[in-house]
């Protein structure tokens, strides 16, 4: 065997246990496009997700999306958000036909 793969071997083999003990989560979302985002097709049906009990009252289900990042669609899991101010409402983000093209419009409190 080589002598870089018994090297790699062993840092497998000594660093990813390290790791699953940690206890950390690391979630990759993609970077928000400035601007309005354009693209030729529509976009895939909406994921079914798994609301469980928000974590206070002030807090309401932001629901996931599909997003148009590095030309392919990118579902971006939902997430409690906490209300900014009293009686403050989601307005969920959508992809508008529009032109034979689909724009997308930025979810915002209201």
């Amino acid at each position: 065997m080589k002598q870089w793969c018994r090297k790699s071997l062993f840092a497998l083999a000594t660093f990813a246990p390290l790791t699953a003990m940690t206890g950390c989560v690391v979630r990759a979302y993609p970077a928000p496009v400035a601007g309005e985002v354009t693209v030729n097709e529509a976009p895939p049906a909406e994921q079914t997700e798994v609301v469980g009990v928000a974590p206070g009252p002030d807090y309401i289900w932001i629901g996931g999306y599909w997003g148009f990042v590095g030309g392919r669609w990118v579902w971006t899991g939902g997430h409690w958000g906490r209300r900014p101010h009293p009686g403050a409402v989601w307005v969920a983000g959508n992809w508008e036909h529009r032109g034979g093209h689909y724009v997308w419009h930025e979810g915002r409190w209201r």
